[in-house]
């Protein structure tokens, strides 16, 4: 059911209204900010990452010297494990925020499935095939 057009203006004015008062809140509802947490958290995973490996490569090198620092490797080793689980994942959010049948250059037919232009080079092969298979019957 559609609004009237004074529903519409006051549905708007409500709306510009809880935007200025509170736009964190604005945010939160749209789920603008979850993209870029997920972004940060996997920027954040790699440089764990990396000090992990600091952190193997340096308890190596004085395991050769002394011992007793072997447990810093396997520390390392294991905040590069967490740090790529955690990057991993907090990537495939990113990916998944955006729908990838949303992008602007695709365009949808009616049953949802992508246009002839924009499928894949497999999908048009099986399509020219099918064509054939069913010419020559």
């Amino acid at each position: 059911m559609a609004l009237s057009n004074e529903e519409q203006r006051l549905l708007e004015q409500m709306e510009a209204a809880l935007a200025a008062e509170d736009p964190k809140l604005v945010n939160a509802m749209r789920g603008v900010g979850t993209r870029r947490v997920h972004r940060r958290r996997a920027a954040l995973a790699g440089v764990a990452f990396f000090g992990g490996l600091v952190l193997l490569v340096t308890g190596l090198y004085l395991a050769t010297s002394t011992r007793g620092y072997i447990a810093l490797s396997v520390l390392g080793f294991l905040v590069m494990v967490a740090a790529a689980v955690i990057a991993i994942l907090s990537w495939q959010h990113v990916g998944s925020a955006a729908d990838p049948g949303d992008r602007p250059g695709r365009v949808k037919t009616a049953q949802g499935s992508r246009a002839p232009s924009s499928q894949g080079f497999m999908d048009k092969m099986e399509e020219r095939w099918r064509k054939r298979r069913d010419e020559g019957l």
